[in-house]
């Protein structure tokens, strides 16, 4: 079974738009769970834009499904990560000043730094996820500087879709195979929406997770956050 984690950022920056509490992030994670997603995901960046720092603490103790922390490994967040003990943990190359990821991993390049942090992490009992772009080597090397998953970064497959699914899905598919060789979990997420999602399951069946936020939340202005998600539960089947 692939399992849908709904990324809860856009919430949150719909929340700090106006400050205070509404909507109130946690209520709307915990509905999530209730309403059918396997896990919730979070991204918190040094400037707080959208997910605050405060809002993983609270968030850890009342999810009853799994719990995602996605993003930079400054010195900062690993030790959040390390405090809240969340179930995984996605690294990923984001800059302090990104809007959102655009790139996966060198993990080539990054080697020697990511076996570092991803030791740490697998230390403490935290599952270990690399976001990289679909690219073999990129795999082999994130396998071997210890992640326990790869994520594969898929809005070049998003953006390919619309004029052949066929040629946008190819290379997902070899990378999927890559990591399924290596014996390492497969994530995936970036642009996957209720119009490209179910191709992508249906040609890599053995994806183990999608994580899912601004097209979700953008779609549950339409049809309601319950529906929202049982649509994209419906995309995984």
């Amino acid at each position: 079974m692939t399992r849908l984690s709904v990324n809860i950022n856009k919430v949150a920056t719909l929340r700090n738009a106006r400050g205070g509490d509404v909507p109130n992030v946690v209520k709307v994670a915990l509905d999530c769970e209730a309403f059918g997603a396997d896990g919730i995901t979070v991204h918190p960046r040094p400037d707080e834009r959208h997910i605050r720092m405060v809002d993983v603490y609270d968030l850890r103790p009342l999810l009853r499904t799994e719990f995602n922390i996605e993003g930079y490994p400054s010195p900062e967040f690993i030790d959040l990560v390390l405090k809240v003990k969340p179930h995984q943990v996605t690294l990923v190359p984001d800059s302090p000043s990104q809007i959102t990821s655009n790139s996966g991993w060198d993990t080539k390049v990054n080697f020697d730094f990511l076996t570092e942090v991803l030791d740490a992490f697998n230390t403490a009992g935290i599952r270990t996820s690399v976001f990289v772009s679909a690219d073999a080597e990129m795999i082999e090397y994130a396998a071997k500087a210890g992640a326990d998953r790869v994520e594969l970064y898929t809005e070049p497959y998003a953006t390919a879709f619309s004029k052949d699914p066929e040629v946008a899905i190819a290379p997902f598919v070899e990378a999927a195979k890559m990591a399924r060789k290596l014996g390492i979990g497969l994530n995936a997420g970036h642009d996957l929406s209720l119009v490209n999602l179910n191709f992508f399951y249906k040609n890599i069946p053995w994806l183990d997770e999608v994580s899912i936020g601004h097209a979700l939340i953008s779609d549950a202005l339409y049809l309601g956050l319950e529906r929202t998600i049982q649509e994209y539960k419906n995309c995984l089947r």
